[in-house]
């Protein structure tokens, strides 16, 4: 999922995994940025892993406290291995 960026161009990509339920023992999400990688809670949106720019980081988090419930949803689906759905980008 692509929160932000023009055409072209890319942003902070969301990722919910399958079956990824070891390594942190918390609902999470996976997010890139560039040559940063982090793993955030999505109850909310610490860091449990890695390093993020501060800006980006903020994006983020204010993207997962609107779409909390949906997050949570996809990690139920994925971790049933059914696939998520697709969550509308940061505006």
């Amino acid at each position: 999922m692509q929160l932000d960026g023009p055409p072209g161009r890319r942003g902070n990509l969301v990722s919910i995994f399958y079956g990824d339920t070891v390594q942190h023992h918390l609902p999470h999400i996976h997010v890139r940025y560039q040559k940063h990688k982090a793993a955030l809670a999505i109850e909310d949106g610490r860091v449990l892993a890695g390093e993020f720019p501060p800006r980006q980081l903020r994006m983020v988090q204010v993207w997962c406290d609107l779409h909390r419930e949906e997050l949570l949803a996809n990690r139920e689906l994925a971790l049933a291995g059914d696939e998520p759905f697709r969550i509308d980008p940061l505006r």
